[in-house]
Parts: C-alpha cells; structure tokens; sequence
C-alpha cells in the first residue's frame, strides 16, 4: 500500500494547524450551544453522520478512496472507534457543565494519559525527563480541577463537579485511542481510519436514540448539521496539516485552542478565566512540551544512530 504523498512546507503546515484548531474551537462552542437542549449522543451522531460526505469527497480527490472503504483491521476500527466516541460523547456533555476555557485546559490532559498508558499498555520505558513530565501535567490537571472536585462543593456546583469528571474520562479514552492509533497505522491507511471512525460514531450515537432524543427546532438543527460540517472540515485541516510538516513542530500549536477558547468564551458566553484555571493549563501544557521536546530528542538521537549504521 502506498502511502499518500507528503512534501515540506512548514508554513503552510503551521496555517492548516492552527485553522484546524481554531475550527476544532468554534465547534466545541457550537456544541455547547446546542448541549443545553440536545442530549450527548444525539450530538455525536450528527457531528459523525454530517462529516462522512465531506470527509469522503475530500478522500476521493485524494485518490484515497479504495484504502479508505477497504479495512485490514475491522475489530481494530470497532474498538477505535468505541474509544473515540466515548471521548468524544464525554466531552460534548461537559460543555454544557463547564465555561469553554475549562472544558479546554482540561482536555490537555490528554497526552499525559497517552504517556502513562504506553507505559502500562506497551511496556514502553519511560525516564526521568517523561516521569517529570507526566508529574508537571498531573499536578496541574488537578490545580485546574480541583476547585470543581471539592469534597465541600453544594448543589451548584455539582454539575460542574460531573463535568471536570467527563473531561477527565474523556482525556483517559483519547490517551486510549492513540495507543490503539500506533496501532492500526502499522496495516490501516490515514483514510480509512479517518472514514471508519466517523462511520462508527455516527452508528453508536444512532443507538442512542431510545434513551431521550430530543426533536430540535430549526435553528438548533441548523447547528447540529454545522457541528458535522465544521466537525469534517477540521479533520481534513489537521490531516493535511500533517502532510506538509513534522508531528513534533506541529504539536506545540495544540494550545493555541485555549486562546480561542477564551476568546469565546469571553465574548459569546461571558465567561471569564481564573486564575487558578490559567495556573493548572500553564502546569499542563509545560508538563506536555516537555513530553514534545523528549521525544523530538529520541527522535534525533535514533536518527544519528541509523545514519552511522548505513555508513558502516
């Protein structure tokens, strides 16, 4: 199987990044909108079924189109897809518990948690420079949350006690799917696990259905559709995004979510930012450039080592 082509341009890649990121931004507040009526999986179902056309036109000018419909690994894709879904389901029903920019810090967490299953999961070795990693993450993870996971917290903050919960579940499922992502790449190509996920999504949000759909009014029915059109737009930014730049370089601009968001936030929802929440988001993301830098370290170290074995 042959792999898409890819060239360098790092300017670009960087544009596709963080358009991708802000789309990704504009997404979850248009989810947190229609959250106060809509349930969870009626949410991900349209985000899902909304995404496949795009999401399939845009593989078919790739020429991808035969790699995407043709599975190596279909138990694979099932539990990719129950993982990212979860996430995905956890996520959206946090919105409408907590501000934006925390739903957001919080969900930095997530490759903390990656870090920590390929530990368990993978038996990969994890040194000094990762374990300080994980534990500059931890500590700030808990500073942001921990004002909603007070043992003394009362009735109303009990909603927001559930949501910084969902936010962490659905951190613990993502660090899940990259594992199970390492995964499929090894006999799944980028499109098949790009349209599989989606198709997977929009069937489990179907069966949802019976536990309390909702009939939504033209406009929030309007928005349900824009979160699968938004949702599809997004994923063929970020994808493309990687085509013309390195993981590594393109990972650091992840954060520039927390400036959209509270933006936002700010702006659409009145929502204003602790203190306390910048503190921990701070904590997060150094706890996860660290992680970057670590690995963009190996990554150069194994390099080195390939190219003196080619020259003996």
């Amino acid at each position: 199987m042959t792999p898409p082509s890819t060239q360098s341009s790092p300017g670009l890649a960087v544009f596709l990044k963080v358009s991708s990121v802000a789309v990704f931004t504009g997404m979850a507040a248009i989810v947190k909108v229609v959250s106060e009526v809509v349930p969870a999986g009626e949410v991900v179902f349209f985000r899902s079924l909304l995404a496949l056309p795009v999401i399939l036109i845009w593989i078919w000018q790739r020429g991808d189109l035969r790699e995407a419909l043709v599975p190596n690994n279909i138990g694979g894709h099932v539990w990719r897809g129950l993982f990212g879904t979860g996430a995905m389901a956890c996520n959206f029903a946090a919105l409408g518990l907590l501000p934006l920019p925390e739903v957001t810090a919080l969900g930095y967490a997530a490759p903390i948690f990656t870090v920590i299953f390929a530990a368990v999961l993978l038996g990969e070795r994890i040194r000094f420079v990762r374990i300080s990693a994980v534990a500059l993450g931890l500590i700030g993870v808990m500073i942001v949350a921990s004002p909603r996971l007070s043992l003394t917290a009362d009735e109303l903050t009990a909603g927001a006690q559930l949501g910084a919960i969902l936010v962490l579940v659905s951190c613990g499922l993502r660090g899940l799917v990259q594992i199970h992502i390492r995964t499929l790449v090894k006999t799944e190509h980028t499109a098949a696990i790009v349209f599989y996920f989606s198709l997977t999504s929009a069937t489990l949000g179907l069966l949802t259905l019976p536990f309390g759909w909702v009939m939504p009014d033209p406009m929030t029915l309007l928005l349900l559709c824009l979160t699968g059109l938004i949702g599809g737009v997004g994923q063929i930014l970020v994808t493309s995004a990687y085509r013309f730049g390195g993981a590594s370089m393109l990972a650091p601009y992840d954060y520039a979510s927390l400036i959209f968001a509270i933006g936002i936030g700010y702006f659409f929802f009145s929502e204003v930012p602790t203190l306390v929440m910048l503190l921990g988001a701070s904590l997060v993301i150094a706890g996860n450039v660290l992680v970057l830098w670590r690995e963009r370290q190996l990554g150069l170290i194994n390099e080195r080592a390939r190219a003196a074995r080619q020259r003996d």
